[in-house]
């Protein structure tokens, strides 16, 4: 006679716990809002890439109090623009679809997605050919959200967060 197999009525419970307080479901594409400024973006929610990109444009390096910061304007798919100059958090080598490497300049953003607020090291990236202006890693997303690629736009970025993020 085979041993038969069970589940533990006590593991299975702690399992079944750990389902409401999981990760929130959330589509590939909602809506973020970016801080400073909350703007808003559509974003790719892609779990594919480790880290975080933002359309960028007019990206120029400088100098303040001895310490270097970067000058840009963010971009979003309405084509509305937004000036802003933070300090540069590092210089991120970027894989290449062709196997290339680049290094682009990256700063902390706050970022809001389905009402949850973290700041994130995003690269400065022209994504104009792209058609979602801000992409969001695996970094951000990691226990936080789990990505339903049959959803879109499910949530809203409601953070309560000063202006300034």
């Amino acid at each position: 006679m085979r041993p038969r197999s069970f589940i533990p009525l006590s593991l299975l419970l702690f399992a079944c716990a750990g389902l409401a307080d999981g990760p929130q479901v959330v589509g590939w594409v909602e809506y973020a809002r970016i801080y400073p400024g909350k703007m808003l973006f559509f974003a790719k929610l892609d779990t594919g890439a480790y880290s975080s990109h933002i359309n960028a444009r007019n990206v120029q390096p400088f100098e303040k109090d001895g310490e270097p910061w970067v000058r840009f304007n963010i971009v979003n798919r309405a084509n509305r623009s937004m000036p802003l100059e933070l300090p540069l958090a590092r210089e991120v080598t970027v894989k290449l679809e062709e196997g290339e490497r680049e290094q682009r300049p990256s700063v902390w953003l706050g970022i809001c997605v389905a009402g949850v607020y973290k700041k994130a090291l995003v690269s400065l990236d022209d994504r104009d050919d792209f058609l979602y202006p801000l992409l969001i890693g695996r970094k951000y997303l990691k226990g936080r959200f789990a990505v339903d690629p049959s959803l879109k736009f499910q949530t809203k970025p409601n953070c309560e967060v000063g202006d300034d993020g």
